[in-house]
């Protein structure tokens, strides 16, 4: 069986922080919260720098500056009308999971945002994990209705983790 996130690691900050953990950790709780099976489902995370997040955040979405969290869903799953839920793909295999996409975070943008927070680095990059996974199945904030359906979502995963409302 393999992993349900694999970590690749581009800035040593990351596996000092435990990047692997957290990330494992948050994918549980998201997937576990909605009812899908931890054996059939996979995530690659990868934690950078922002210089490398910059370069995708330009490349992907025009947008040449650093930012914290990016995701690549592996399908678009988002619903048509606001405030439904994602269609949520079929499972994959134990022996074959069904990649879910790629998140990639940025280590200075997520220190320094948890910093101006006052809140622990790994409760942020959890919040993060767990809010680039969404997006992987097809939950988005750019409407209201649906950001207010992800955001309860947020909230009540990391409350599951013992983590507090992060809004």
């Amino acid at each position: 069986m393999e992993a349900l996130v694999e970590c690749v690691i581009e800035d040593d900050r990351w596996g000092a922080l435990g990047l692997q953990a957290i990330a494992t950790r948050a994918a549980t709780g998201t997937l576990t919260a909605l009812d899908l099976p931890l054996d059939q489902y996979s995530i690659c995370v990868m934690g950078c720098d922002d210089t490398r997040i910059a370069t995708l955040n330009a490349e992907f979405r025009g947008k040449p500056t650093p930012t914290n969290v990016l995701s690549w869903p592996a399908e678009d799953l988002a619903p048509e009308d606001v405030g439904d839920e994602p269609y949520i793909p079929g499972e994959g295999d134990p022996e074959d999971p069904l990649s879910l996409g790629d998140i990639a975070l940025a280590y200075e943008t997520c220190a320094r945002e948890s910093d101006e927070a006052e809140k622990p680095m790994s409760d942020h990059v959890t919040h993060l994990v767990v809010h680039g996974l969404l997006h992987c199945l097809g939950y988005d904030h750019v409407r209201d209705g649906d950001a207010a359906l992800m955001e309860g979502l947020e909230v009540r995963i990391l409350a599951s983790l013992g983590l507090p409302d992060p809004y």
